[in-house]
């Protein structure tokens, strides 16, 4: 279905740009020039504008519609407090925090996985 939709929505959007760069242009900037403005008759009565609104409204629904469907089956979930599905790369999972925050039990496991070693290091060529 949302397949169907995202399709109709592209044929929309072709179609709708291609109905505004064949509007003539009123000359002026932001509807100011000419003595006919957007609201006279002769603006309203023209084809390629009333396909150009019934285009528009129907673009405006379906990406209501896209978002809405996006959505439908989200469920609200927390990142916090899910010790089982969060895990490092490491594969031990993090412990929930028994005293301080989650910031506290992050730098913990950070400083457990950076630990430096014993001693110094010779440099290795490659």
């Amino acid at each position: 279905m949302q397949t169907v939709v995202i399709v109709i929505h592209l044929m929309i959007v072709t179609v709708m740009i291609g109905a505004v760069l064949l509007q003539k242009s009123e000359g002026g900037g932001l509807g100011m020039g000419g003595g006919a403005g957007f609201m006279s008759s002769r603006g309203t009565a023209n084809l390629l504008t009333r396909t150009t609104a019934i285009l528009a409204v129907g673009f405006f629904l379906t990406s209501l519609f896209l978002s809405w469907y996006a959505g439908y089956d989200r469920k609200p979930s927390s990142i916090i407090g899910q010790p089982s599905q969060t895990q490092p790369s490491g594969g031990s999972p993090i412990a929930p925090p028994t005293s301080g925050g989650i910031l506290d039990s992050l730098k913990k496991v950070d400083e457990q996985q950076n630990q430096a070693p014993a001693g110094p290091q010779v440099p290795r060529s490659q």
